[in-house]
């Protein structure tokens, strides 16, 4: 009877670790080939050349903080902007406003340049915790396009471990330290730094050396978040950002105006413009995906913004945004920071006599109301 019992558990024993063993190894696989993922961007004819960023620090060079740098350079001079999408790549819309830049537009005059994966490391990863899809499609005249929805920080394979209190460099400002991770925390960046601090540091040299004029940084968040479908500029922009805030507003874009807090520190509308000479504007716009107050974290909500729990939410007062049955879809929020850099382009102009002048960007209207995969290749 003993032996009979002592088999008995043998065997459970052995059928747990062969379904350990599988477990493990198909999660294995699922995060090799995610880390290894090869997203595609396909540039337009408005491209005239790229460069990594790791020409502004070769210790970037060949490690997953590197990332692509597309240049569009118009006929004629004029001012520039530096366009960083892909901060945070838990929020896609600023991934493809950006890819939408680099894929459908062309410059006349002046000179754009697109990160459309700002904190490429970041990409590398998904925050499981968070049920998060790993990818999202969208239907071009190419086909299904396949696109990475990553993590708010950079991959801990690449930078580990986080230390209990983030002290901000050079203000000594303390921080969580899981902040350490997150690219929007890191400015203007160390050169000897951890990986965050290094690209941030990158991204400061190219602004400096090409004497970037305009900076704009996308994001998205919760509709829950009180700063929403909002510009936040540092003081030196405001009068620029105002004026684009304006444009938007009589063009049926409801947006608000937020200063940078000169306390906080880290962030590209603060630190980009107290240690450069470039105009820092951030944009955010709604994305219940983003927020703590949704359902199923999937496709179709990255997609639509779509959620009956905000529903709720919105009948109740607790979101900062309009929101009803028909969502927030990508197109939305796209065509959101889309508009900004319009007006931020139109406006400098006027402010200074100078217009970067971007061809094929698509109206608001145009964009809400039709597909995005219309803009891209």
């Amino acid at each position: 009877m003993l032996e009979k019992i002592r088999a008995q558990k043998t065997l459970i024993s052995v059928l747990c670790l062969v379904v350990t063993l599988a477990i493990t190894v198909t999660a294995g696989i699922d995060f090799y080939q995610f880390r290894n993922y090869q997203e595609v961007i396909i540039p337009g004819e408005g491209v005239t050349g790229s460069f990594m960023l790791s020409e502004y620090l070769p210790a970037l060079e060949g490690t997953y903080g590197d990332t692509m740098v597309y240049v569009m350079e118009g006929k004629t001079e004029g001012p520039s902007m530096l366009v960083l999408g892909g901060t945070h790549p838990n929020e896609p819309s600023g991934h493809m406003a950006a890819i939408t830049l680099v894929e459908h537009c062309t410059v006349d005059a002046g000179t754009l340049y697109v990160i459309p994966r700002a904190n490429n490391s970041a990409f590398t990863h998904n925050d499981a915790q968070e049920a998060s899809p790993h990818f999202y499609h969208i239907q071009t005249a190419s086909g299904t396009r396949e696109f990475i929805f990553g993590s708010r920080a950079t991959n801990p394979l690449d930078q580990w471990p986080d230390p209990d209190v983030y002290t901000h460099q050079p203000s000594g400002q303390s921080l969580s330290g899981s902040e350490t991770r997150n690219l929007n925390r890191g400015y203007p960046g160390v050169a000897d730094g951890n990986m965050t601090e290094r690209a941030c540091y990158a991204i400061t040299e190219l602004i400096k050396d090409k004497e970037i004029d305009m900076t704009v940084d996308l994001h998205e968040s919760s509709p829950e978040y009180p700063t929403i479908n909002a510009m936040v500029a540092h003081e030196s922009a405001m009068e620029l950002a105002s004026n684009a805030l304006l444009d938007m507003m009589l063009d049926g874009v409801q947006i608000s105006l937020e200063p940078s807090p000169s306390t906080l520190h880290g962030l590209t509308h603060r630190e980009l413009g107290d240690f450069t000479d470039t105009l820092p504007v951030l944009m955010e716009t709604a994305n219940p995906s983003h927020g703590r107050l949704r359902g199923a974290t999937n496709e179709e909500l990255v997609l639509t913004g779509k959620d009956p729990y905000y529903l709720k939410a919105a009948e109740n007062g607790y979101v900062w945004v309009p929101y009803d049955e028909t969502g927030v879809s990508i197109e939305e929020r796209v065509a959101r920071h889309l508009t900004g850099i319009h007006y931020l382009c139109e406006e400098y102009g006027t402010l200074y006599g100078k217009t970067l002048s971007i061809v094929g960007i698509p109206s608001y209207d145009e964009l809400f109301n039709g597909s995005l995969g219309d803009y891209l290749n």
